[in-house]
């Protein structure tokens, strides 16, 4: 298994964190990313993810290896979904093993930042209003982002 992978599939999540399990680290530290039913006060059905595959991996792959050299962490991986996801599905998982929180949380926070920054990767949502658009969510990265505010912001 590649430490970065796109799949079709549901994320086993107890099999991701058996891959970072490491006995020279006292912390672990997971991102799980959910489908949620609303976005900018639009009422989200499901969603749909489309990747273009080789260069989401070997981007992931390096993002990875950066936040191992940046937080000096021991493993990092993370895998995002692509296809149709229903609400409450695993859109993306990151995991990060150290041998202190501090630095767990750090890489990890880095590399959900960065890939949703630096990947090929398309959101389609499904609303409840038989609508459905492709949404840019590089924002969402932005330190201390609230889709409210920057909505509200963004209408000034």
């Amino acid at each position: 298994m590649n430490p970065f992978e796109i799949s079709r599939q549901a994320i086993d999540l107890a099999a991701f964190r058996e891959r970072l399990l490491d006995r020279s680290c006292g912390a672990y530290v997971q991102f799980d990313g959910w489908v949620r039913d609303h976005n900018e006060g639009q009422q989200v059905l499901r969603l749909e993810y489309e990747v273009y595959e080789p260069l989401a991996v070997s981007e992931g792959q390096k993002i990875l290896e950066e936040a191992k050299q940046q937080f000096g962490v021991s493993r990092a991986c993370a895998i995002h979904r692509s296809g149709l996801l229903e609400l409450s599905d695993v859109a993306v998982v990151v995991g990060v093993s150290s041998a202190h929180r501090g630095e767990a949380f750090d890489a990890c926070r880095y590399i959900i930042d960065q890939a949703k920054i630096r990947l090929p990767i398309w959101k389609k949502e499904y609303y409840a209003n038989g609508n459905a658009e492709w949404v840019n969510c590089q924002r969402c990265s932005e330190a201390g982002h609230d889709h409210e505010v920057l909505t509200a912001r963004a209408r000034r």
